[in-house]
């Protein structure tokens, strides 16, 4: 090419390269000095696209596993308060056993161990009323399934832990529970008479002085109830004498035998006794539909709920009411959820119940309590029947002690080490994507930083050609 005067294309070469080069080390210096090596869309438009939802994938994973270790502390808040609990029904249980001691303990005692127990109970329901995590309260039931409203003759409970949903159940008996029971004509003792009913294997001796008459007989025989599990009735229409299970259903079955002199005065009980029958309901509710689901009893757990259906346990041959066949449950459940994922509805739920004295050791068959907060061990009747009760609050608590146990140790904790683990492969992705080699970045640099001062050099030559023709004219 010749030497032109009017335009230095030489010049205008090394200029642009110079330029060039001068970005490309900008860029490599903001590699540098940020760390990424995407900085912008137009350093890598797919790489920013993926790396900034990676970015919000670990946001995201890190505040799960926070909100997860908050959940964590909930419920070992709700377990500490609960383990306080469990121990004052274990004094309440010990005081209930030392007052069925009746041949030791005169009204004085009775009353001292009522007194204390009292004050037990007023502790219990204390605890679970201030039970909180910040505002947040645990263990009086706003943490849990609340039922708005139930037909006559069905109670509702949730099943610990578990987290029904909030809506309608609709409720169809498709056969109802029936105790176990037997019947017949029984004659009253006179004289020097005597027999021995055997119940379940606990023998009642019968005569003049207890079954003179047929009310004393089932005064007789009902004194024994707590440990036979069978009341006795007379039925008002036939006279006859009745045995029926305190328990509703095949697992309130018993055995009735008759022995001694006068045996045949008591017969007619012995022999074959109609067994109890099971529960069996057809639920519908914002979860689906459930047919032909049994019970243990008169009890259905099912849809995270515990439904049970029974008349009065005192009259022992009264079918179910014609209301109670199909019903409605209105149910609200305030269970707990906590957001333990990155992403939408990555949630975790559970019920925490209501522990107060008030509704613990409900539905305890023939029990004339029918809740923690009613015993009175001030009679013998009423400190045997009390440890029963105690002996349901007790399951109670330990029943929602497992829950949440296996709910923080199944899928609280577990968790947590899965998002650990989801999340340093996260990091390490986007990092892959987005961050600086620095030992490349480097020898880039170093690169872009000789070929500036060789274009810099360069340039100032293609400069001296215009001089270089000024001398050619100049001669």
């Amino acid at each position: 090419m010749g030497l032109a005067l009017n335009n230095n294309v030489s010049s205008l070469t090394a200029q642009h390269n110079l330029l060039a080069t001068n970005t490309q080390l900008s860029r490599s210096l903001e590699r540098l000095s940020t760390g990424l090596k995407v900085n912008r869309g137009a350093d890598g438009p797919a790489a920013l696209v993926i790396s900034e939802k990676q970015r919000a994938q670990i946001a995201g994973l890190k505040q799960a596993i926070d909100n997860t270790n908050k959940a964590i502390s909930v419920i070992q808040t709700g377990e500490g308060a609960l383990n306080e609990i469990n121990s004052l029904l274990n004094k309440i249980r010990r005081l209930a056993l030392d007052s069925a001691n009746s041949g030791v303990n005169d009204a004085d005692s009775l009353a001292a161990n009522q007194a204390e127990i009292n004050n037990a109970l007023n502790t219990i329901t204390d605890i679970a009323t201030r039970t909180q995590f910040g505002s947040k309260k645990l263990l009086d039931g706003s943490a849990g399934v609340r039922v708005v409203s139930a037909p006559a003759g069905v109670s509702v409970s949730a099943t610990p832990g578990a987290g029904a949903a909030t809506g309608n159940y609709t409720i169809v008996v498709d056969t109802a529970a029936v105790r176990a029971n037997t019947s017949g004509a029984v004659t009253a003792f006179t004289g020097t008479q005597s027999a021995t009913l055997t119940i379940n294997g606990v023998n009642i001796t019968l005569n003049a002085s207890n079954a003179g008459s047929l009310n004393d007989m089932v005064s007789t025989i009902n004194k024994y109830t707590g440990q036979t599990g069978v009341v006795a009735s007379i039925d008002s229409s036939s006279g006859d004498l009745v045995l029926a299970s305190t328990v509703y259903g095949t697992q309130g079955n018993f055995v009735v035998a008759a022995s001694g002199p006068n045996a045949a005065n008591i017969s007619s009980l012995a022999g074959t006794v109609n067994n109890g029958v099971d529960l069996v309901l057809d639920i519908t509710g914002p979860g689906g539909a459930l047919t032909g689901v049994v019970g243990q009893g008169n009890t259905v757990n099912a849809m995270g709920l515990s439904i049970t259906i029974a008349d009065d346990p005192t009259t022992p041959f009264t079918t179910l009411d014609a209301s109670v066949d199909n019903g409605i449950i209105q149910i609200e459940n305030n269970a707990l959820t906590f957001q333990i994922g990155a992403n939408a509805n990555q949630t975790a739920t559970i019920s925490l119940g209501d522990v107060r004295a008030s509704a613990l050791g409900q539905g305890v068959a023939g029990s004339q309590f029918a809740n923690l907060a009613m015993i009175n061990v001030t009679t013998q009747s009423g400190a045997q029947d009390a440890i029963r009760v105690i002996d349901k609050a007790i399951s109670d608590v330990a029943n929602l002690r497992g829950a949440l146990g296996a709910f923080q140790a199944n899928t609280l904790e577990s968790n947590v080490n899965n998002l650990k683990f989801t999340l340093e492969n996260t990091v390490f992705a986007e990092s892959v994507i987005r961050d600086t080699d620095f030992a490349q970045e480097i020898s880039n640099f170093t690169k872009l930083q000789t070929q500036m001062q060789a274009g810099a050099t360069v340039l100032g030559n293609a400069n001296q050609l215009s001089q270089l023709i000024a001398g050619l004219l100049r001669g």
